[in-house]
Order: C-alpha cells, then structure tokens, then sequence
C-alpha cells in the first residue's frame, strides 16, 4: 500500500493575503467617508443617505473584517491542533458581511415602512454632493478590489459589500434630483426601500457561496464523477474510491482518494501521475493519494 501528499509553497495557495495593502487602503478610505456621510445624513433627514451611510458602517466592519482575516490565516499554529492552518478564518469573515449586509437591509426597509404615509422634509443639495462623493469613493475602493474578489471569497465578500454602497451612492443621487424635480419627499423612502433589495440579494448570493465553502461542496467548475473517471484512466490505475474534494479557503482546493492498484512496483509512478493530473488538470495542488492492492472491506462499506 503506497500514500502520497503533495502541496504548494504556503504564499501561493493564499489568494487572500496577496490584497490586504489593497485592503488596508479600502478601509481607511470607507472609514473616513462614512463619518462625513453620517453627519450629512442626519442633518438633512434623508433616510436614503443614513442607509448608504450604514452600508458604509457594513464596509468598515467587513473589510476590517477581511483584513484580520488575512493577518490570522497567515498565523502559523502554535497550539498543534489546527492541522489545516487558520484559513478558514477567511471564510468566517466573509459570512460576518453577510450577516451585516442582511442586517443593515432590514433596518433599512423597516425604516422606510415606518415612514410610509407620512410628510418627510430631505435637504437634497447635501443628498446630492454628498452622495455624489460616496459614489467617487466607492468606484476606487471597486477598481482596488475587483481583481481580487475573482480570486478570494474574503476579498470578494468585502467587494460585494462596496458594489451594493455603491448602488446606494447611485440611489442617493438620484433621489435628490427626483426630490428637488418633483418636490416629492417619498423618492426617498423608494430609493431607501431598493437599495434595501439589492443588498439583500446580494447578501443572499454570497452567502450561498459561504455556506457551500463551510459544507465542503465540491468547487465551482469540478465535476467530481469526471476527475473520478480521468485517475481511473492513470496508468496503472484500475479502481478509484472514497475521492472527496473541497476548498480549504479562497485558491486552496483539497482532495484525497484511494487508488486501486496491482502493480506494486509502478506504485510511485501512478502516484506522481496521478497528482500531476489533479495539480495541471483541475488546479488542486493540496491532494492526500493513497494507493492499494484491493480496496479494503472498510473502504467498500464506507459511503461518504
């Protein structure tokens, strides 16, 4: 019976870690804007800029989030229990700005009812120039972290959080104009009340990606019958069970599986091919192999 591991240098299974200078400049400049935003909410009365402002308290707390995230993943274990490392850290920061994102949507369009009926004076010069500014900065803050976000689910939960701000910046804009053209007060209380939506269902679908990461489901773009099939094809191979393949965090796909072989002595060779094809093949680098001559009577009543 043979066994290998193979695994990359630990800086390039990281995708995370390669933002967090982008990161950092994200935060202090999500940071400095919600303070202004806040104070220019509350003087004008308009709902719409309090909640583009409580998106930004989300921004704050979710990429302050993805930075400690990025600090503890790179931590090395000194307890000897986390045989996996602290990447998950990420993850869990990224279901932390799901839980923001969902929460600041229901303030958003309970307040919103709330003022449904009723007479509401907004100030909408500071709606405008203010929510203007906010879109100024989270377009910078969406150019520093697009690239990431394809990259890591930290990272991309973080961008998520500023793509639905910024809808909120669009929104506040334009319930100004829509204000001071129709002298309506309740495009505020509209605008509120959509941008509630959207953050929502953005929230929705990356929480769904988080959960599938937490449940170890199989990543995006593998079909796990197919890489069953394709070991089975390695030379030498005759049977393949008990494969599993999950991601560990954002650009850390694992895998193990027991290979059914008769030739001991081509046992190294198999191996080699074998994670040579997972490596170039389905990009996972991370793989425990091991190898038998007839699969074991556990292994066959094994069903998970």
């Amino acid at each position: 019976m043979g066994a290998g591991h193979s695994h990359p240098p630990a800086p390039s299974g990281h995708a995370g870690a390669r933002y967090r200078r982008r990161l950092t400049i994200s935060f202090a400049l999500i940071a400095t804007f919600f303070v202004v935003e806040l104070v220019w909410g509350l003087l004008s009365n308009s709902l719409a800029l309090i909640s583009d402002a409580g998106h930004m308290a989300a921004d704050v707390v979710a990429l302050g989030a993805a930075l400690a995230a990025t600090q503890i993943a790179t931590r090395k274990d000194t307890t000897g229990r986390r045989t996996f490392g602290s990447y998950r850290a990420e993850v869990f920061a990224s279901g932390l700005t799901v839980l923001l994102m969902l929460g600041v949507s229901v303030y958003v369009v309970v307040e919103a009812l709330s003022r449904v009926g009723g007479e509401v004076e907004v100030s909408t010069g500071p709606m405008i120039v203010v929510g203007g500014l906010g879109l100024l900065v989270n377009i910078i803050v969406m150019l520093l972290l697009r690239n990431g976000a394809q990259e890591s689910l930290n990272v991309k939960g973080a961008y998520f959080e500023v793509v639905a701000d910024t809808a909120g910046s669009v929104g506040v804009v334009l319930a100004g104009i829509l204000i001071s053209t129709t002298g309506q007060g309740w495009w505020d209380t509209a605008v509120a009340l959509a941008i509630g939506a959207f953050v929502a269902v953005r929230a929705v679908i990356l929480g769904r990606q988080v959960l599938a990461v937490l449940g170890q489901q199989v990543p995006e773009g593998i079909d796990a019958e197919q890489v069953a099939a394709d070991l089975a094809d390695v030379e030498g191979v005759e049977d393949v069970h008990d494969l599993h393949i999950w991601v560990l965090t954002s650009g850390m796909n694992v895998a193990t599986a027991h290979l059914v072989s008769d030739d001991p002595t081509t046992f190294g060779a198999t191996l080699d091919q074998a994670r040579s094809l997972l490596r170039d093949t389905y990009g996972i680098e991370h793989a425990t192999l091991q190898i038998e001559q007839t699969a074991t009577r556990e292994c066959k009543e094994l069903d998970w």
